[in-house]
């Protein structure tokens, strides 16, 4: 998968634009109400999801498979973040533990195996009373169906980076917060 973002984020640039998804300002705004400092967002990108999070002074460590995202995320994040280069399944990349955790639109892209021991890791990195929040796609996507049929609500639309389409809901996407 790490040469489908490399090719994507060198040949595509910023292809979600420079305005931080709802997700990300919605979470911001719970991780401030809950006073949380620390930041943990696994496939940081480009970095695009991250100004509401340094607007309300928190400190921010990403995660990003891509180094040609890496390169890019100086535009937004400056050194205002630090970023370690590589895949969420290495993860721990510090001993530090964090008050939150935010994912966007990551997870359905991991299979089942590697989903599971990517929660796993973030709740070892999670401090006591750490909040975590991931993003998903949804069985309400207009992509649902499209593409290769993996396995079931499994469906490869890109070559090379399959998606797992997770419980239908009224959106298209899905915010899941883990209050732990």
């Amino acid at each position: 998968m790490s040469n489908f973002w490399e090719e994507s984020f060198k040949q595509k640039k910023e292809m979600w634009g420079a305005a931080p998804c709802h997700s990300a300002k919605l979470t911001a705004e719970l991780f401030s109400k809950k006073e949380l400092k620390n930041i943990l967002i696994p496939g940081i990108g480009y970095g695009r999801n991250v100004q509401p999070f340094l607007e309300s002074g928190m400190n921010i460590t990403g995660i990003e498979i891509s180094e040609s995202a890496i390169s890019m995320a100086s535009k937004y994040l400056g050194d205002k973040a630090t970023i370690y280069h590589g895949s969420v399944n290495a993860m721990p990349y510090d001993s530090k533990t964090y008050d939150g955790i935010y994912s966007h639109a990551l997870i359905h892209l991991l299979d089942h195996p590697t989903r599971l021991q990517f929660i796993k890791n973030c709740f070892k990195q999670l401090s006591p009373n750490g909040r975590m929040v991931f993003t998903a796609i949804s069985k309400n996507a207009d992509s649902y169906g499209k593409g290769t049929l993996l396995e079931k609500d499994r469906y490869e639309i890109h070559k090379g980076a399959p998606i797992i389409f997770m419980m239908r809901k009224l959106s298209k996407t899905i915010l899941v917060l883990m209050d732990v």
